[in-house]
């Protein structure tokens, strides 16, 4: 989906804010779009100087707290990072500390 609306609000908690940052969990109004029109996990951002892009892969830092057998490349578990809860594959592992 393809959409392109003008925000008229934003809020976090009850509050009202300017603007919103990478990482916070907002609520916002936006003009002629109905709540229909919205699914969990779209992706919104500024359209004309900086959309969002896919990104086909990345590198992060993983903490693991609990899991009883060996994680090696290949591994595909299911990751929970803010609100997403979504399978991803391990291609690499660049480092194991224990």
């Amino acid at each position: 989906v393809n959409i392109t609306t003008e925000v008229k609000s934003v809020e976090m908690h009850h509050e009202a804010l300017s603007e919103a940052l990478p990482g916070d969990n907002v609520g916002f109004n936006v003009k002629n779009v109905s709540v229909k029109d919205i699914r969990r996990g779209n992706v919104c951002g500024d359209s004309k100087s900086d959309p969002p892009q896919e990104a086909a892969q990345f590198t992060s830092q993983v903490i693991i707290l609990n899991h009883p057998g060996q994680i090696s490349a290949g591994y595909s578990p299911v990751i929970d990072c803010h609100t997403a809860h979504i399978a991803c594959k391990f291609a690499e592992l660049k480092e194991k500390i224990d």
